[in-house]
């Protein structure tokens, strides 16, 4: 709030915190009511990612946008597929022989994966702005 409130450029008529406020209900089910089945890949990590009901949709909001977030890691392929309940989210490591890198993304797991990328902060501030995201549910 208070970097909208000193920004003299906010146009307060397109600000939407409510947007903010549902993507952020879609990162508690997601954090805390999803169920992550991970399996261990050639050079990285399987991740069936599921729920029920309102938990299924923030799967799908949530987990999508954020393997392309993925993909821009230098060293990381990322693919999200939907499955019945949800996403089965796959990510490996560019060269699936850089055991380091492959141990990194093991070691992460689904969520610590979510937490990679310095797109966050920029991201929520745009929400509550009411810019459009592409690729973003809310």
């Amino acid at each position: 709030m208070r970097i909208l409130e000193a920004d003299p450029a906010t146009d307060w008529r397109k600000v939407d915190l409510e947007r903010l406020r549902q993507h952020l209900i879609d990162m508690d089910d997601v954090t805390m009511r999803a169920t992550v089945k991970a399996t261990a890949v050639i050079g990285g990590l399987s991740m069936e990612v599921t729920g029920a009901g309102r938990t299924e949709g923030a799967i799908r909001r949530m987990v999508i946008p954020h393997s392309g977030e993925l993909n821009k890691m230098p060293e990381w392929s990322a693919q999200a597929t939907e499955i019945p309940g949800g996403i089965q989210l796959v990510v490996t490591a560019k060269a699936s022989d850089d055991a380091r890198t492959v141990a990194r993304i093991r070691g992460l797991g689904f969520i610590g994966l979510l937490t990679q990328g310095a797109h966050h902060q920029a991201h929520h501030l745009a929400m509550a702005r009411g810019q459009e995201i592409l690729g973003h549910g809310h």
